[in-house]
């Protein structure tokens, strides 16, 4: 059990330790986007961690779900009952990791991170009930975001395992994916996989729109700015009743040999 202050030099070895530590469950109060980020991260690393409700300000909760990489690892860990997340009414001064065992209070200070620890029965116990109280009564906040082992479930099932191993690729060269200029979106990720396979624009984007990824219209969009920048290229296809549809293939002969790591280093680059 935790009975010392921690000295890290990062949030996420102070939660790493306090994830490990933990032999109840675990109440993370007011924890910045950063700290919530490095939780993530912490959180699955660390072996059979408890279950951990987040207590956080709506403000940095929006910010964070906008990187799809951190947001859909988030929602497969509430999809699993690991992790359920609520909006603070009234905002603590600190950011807090509480269990029934132990307070620790997370400082930054000089560039590196210390959880000022406490394990003062009384007064752990009185802040414990105290949360949980105030989590009773708060509101649940939805990720909108679909959990990533669904993605590459029902993308492999559904377009083809080829295109779902592209779009892990990706995303595991990224620090981030999100659509304000910053990474690429999971959107243009799934439409430059499924150009690299030859796919159809109405596959790809139903099965996003069917997991609630995007809206067809988004995916459209997507696939114009990528068009527009020469990125990839599209061939109609007939078929019997109705207009005939858009097969996705990459913009030339240098992208479509060049793998789907330089495909996305170059989307990079044309689109930042």
């Amino acid at each position: 059990m935790l009975d010392s202050d921690l000295h890290a030099g990062t949030r996420g070895e102070v939660l790493e330790r306090g994830l490990s530590e933990a032999t109840s469950d675990l109440i993370l109060v007011n924890p910045t986007r950063a700290t919530m980020r490095e939780f993530v991260d912490a959180y699955q690393t660390v072996p059979d961690p408890p279950s951990v409700s987040l207590f956080a300000d709506e403000a940095p909760l929006k910010q964070l779900v906008e990187d799809f990489l951190i947001a859909s690892a988030l929602a497969d860990m509430v999809a699993a009952d690991a992790v359920t997340v609520r909006t603070l009414g009234t905002v603590p001064r600190h950011s807090i990791m509480l269990s029934e065992e132990f307070l620790v209070s997370l400082v930054e200070s000089g560039g590196r991170i210390c959880g000022l620890t406490t394990v003062e029965k009384s007064f752990v116990a009185g802040t414990y009930d105290e949360y949980q109280t105030r989590w009773a009564d708060a509101s649940s906040f939805s990720l909108r975001t679909p959990p990533l082992s669904h993605i590459r479930e029902t993308l492999a099932d559904d377009i083809g395992q080829d295109v779902a191993d592209d779009f892990d690729t990706v995303l595991g060269m990224l620090e981030t994916a999100r659509g304000n200029g910053d990474g690429l979106d999971e959107v243009t990720i799934a439409i430059l996989a499924a150009a690299n396979n030859s796919q159809l624009l109405y596959d790809i984007s139903h099965w996003g729109e069917d997991i609630r990824l995007a809206s067809k219209a988004t995916f459209s969009r997507s696939k114009n700015q990528l068009e527009d920048a020469g990125l990839i290229d599209t061939a109609k296809v007939p078929i019997e009743v109705g207009r005939p549809r858009l097969r996705l293939e990459l913009g030339d002969d240098e992208l479509r040999e060049a793998g789907i790591e330089k495909v996305a280093r170059r989307t990079l680059q044309l689109m930042d």
